[in-house]
């Protein structure tokens, strides 16, 4: 046989046949017992695995997240953006209000940059994204002053995409930073600066950072599935209702609305506008969180509704007017990226000009209200902000496509998310307006709001900072009672 002769050799069988058949036949009958065992023990294998087999390894390890090297590049990127918003903001304004006040209102967004930043090294960040409680606010003591944040500790920024939480502190900052500077809108002209500071330190504590945690930090809108992608509720509709107030307790203007109040610099107002622009990709494109399609989907998305909101702006000034101007369109690009704020993550490339129609169209018609009913919104940030940021978290609950973001809105048949960004909506303008108004009767209870008469009329250039914006080839002299009123 010829395993047989395999296992003994013929050689040996040829020198002696009778002792080598003999083991070869010994030789057989272990093999076959060995193979017999082995076939009894594999069939028995199943059932004393348990016992005889060590436990196996859990289906999943888990492993140390990885730094995502792309997608940090270009939160640090996004983060720069949001920053370069506050010189944006601080021209756009700048050139709206008359030559007087050109500096003290630019000081106003600088200052909210320097202020906001701080409150939020120390408390802010914490009471935003430390571990919830009831919903309501974040409390975790080892975020406070960032102790416990640490240059290589990473968070998920979404799918698994990790980036250092400093990172995500600072990206974060920029956005508590920008929204007290829209407020600054409704006041220009005619608020304390002493009075503005202790506002940005109390909103942003009392107002802000509350809002911010119910819709980003896990409180009780995420909780019942309110989605926001870049701030429509935390950032646009709180400074535009919060605007409000203050525009209220402050009153109007000297010769508001019976003079015409000549902008400082419609040119600086333009390129403010621009600034805005540029910044506002990253506000919205970043809000990704990492470099992925999403981003890409809010980059697109915020370009096309500002774009045709600039149009639909001027087209509305001019059927009423009769003209379009360059500071309807300024104001129409920022109503459009107000508008997309909330839906840029959200919803489908055809739906961004529709958004961006009606935010222009709506956002002109809002700031022309302020003119018959006679409140004093400065620069527009409730019409522009406040209303166009309402408008976007509506569209984004009929627009949303799940094909985008994993979020359907109405047009796709979900009607439960339609109606839940109507209520974050109306609930974040709700609680705007009761902070807001909480603090406006503090500060006005104690410090004062409102410059006087003699300050207002030299312009708070020369009254409260004893500065020139311009230089005309006099030495400004400032104005006595400039400390009183600071």
């Amino acid at each position: 046989m010829p395993t047989i002769r395999r296992a003994c050799g013929e050689a040996e069988i040829r020198r002696a046949p009778m002792a080598a058949a003999g083991r070869c036949r010994w030789n057989g009958i272990t093999l076959g017992a060995t193979v017999g065992a082995a076939i009894i023990l594999l069939l028995a294998a199943p059932c004393s695995a348990a016992a005889a087999v060590p436990p196996a390894l859990p289906a999943t390890v888990t492993t140390p997240p990885i730094l995502d090297t792309g997608s940090t590049a270009w939160m640090l990127v996004s983060t720069a953006l949001v920053m370069f918003m506050a010189p944006g903001l601080a021209l756009f304004y700048g050139g709206m209000v008359r030559k007087k006040n050109f500096l003290g209102t630019m000081m106003h967004s600088y200052t909210a940059l320097a202020v906001v930043s701080v409150q939020w090294f120390v408390f802010g960040y914490m009471l935003v994204f430390g571990k919830d409680h009831w919903g309501i606010i974040g409390w975790q003591p080892d975020k406070m002053m960032l102790w416990g944040v640490w240059p290589h500790h990473l968070v998920d920024a979404g799918g698994g995409h990790y980036i250092p939480e400093t990172v995500f502190c600072m990206f974060q900052a920029m956005f508590a930073m920008i929204t007290p500077a829209v407020i600054a809108g409704s006041v220009a002209e005619r608020m304390k600066f002493r009075s503005y500071i202790l506002f940005l330190l109390l909103w942003s504590t009392l107002v802000y950072d509350p809002l911010a945690h119910f819709m980003w930090g896990g409180g009780w809108l995420h909780q019942l599935g309110a989605v926001d992608f870049a701030g429509g509720t935390v950032v646009e509709i709180a400074s535009g209702f919060s605007g409000l107030v203050m525009a209220l307790y402050l009153g109007r203007r000297q010769g508001y609305p019976n003079q015409v109040l000549q902008p400082s610099s419609l040119a600086m107002a333009l390129t403010g506008a621009g600034i805005l622009w540029f910044g506002w990709y990253g506000f919205n494109a970043g809000s990704a969180g990492a470099a992925t399609a999403v981003a890409g989907a809010a980059f697109l998305n915020t370009t096309i509704a500002a774009a045709v909101a600039a149009l639909a702006w001027n087209l509305a000034e001019w059927v009423h007017h009769r003209r379009p101007t360059t500071l309807g369109l300024a104001s129409g690009i920022v109503a459009g990226l107000v508008a997309i704020t909330p839906a840029c993550g959200y919803v489908a490339l055809w739906a961004s000009p529709i958004v961006g129609m009606f935010a222009g169209v709506i956002c002109y018609l809002a700031v022309q209200m302020k003119i018959k009913i006679g409140y004093d919104d400065s620069l527009d940030p409730f019409g522009v902000h406040g209303v166009g940021g309402f408008l976007g978290m509506i569209l984004t609950g009929l627009f949303a496509s799940a094909a985008v973001n994993s979020v359907s809105g109405l047009i796709e048949g979900n009607g439960r998310q339609f109606f839940i960004e109507g209520l974050a909506a109306v609930a974040a303008a709700a609680y705007a307006l009761t902070g807001t108004a909480a603090v406006g009767f503090i500060l006005h209870r104690t410090v004062g709001l409102r410059i006087s008469d003699v300050v207002e009329t030299e312009g708070m250039d020369l009254g409260i900072h004893g500065e020139n914006a311009w230089d005309t080839g006099a030495v400004p002299q400032p104005s006595e009672m400039a400390p009183a009123e600071a």
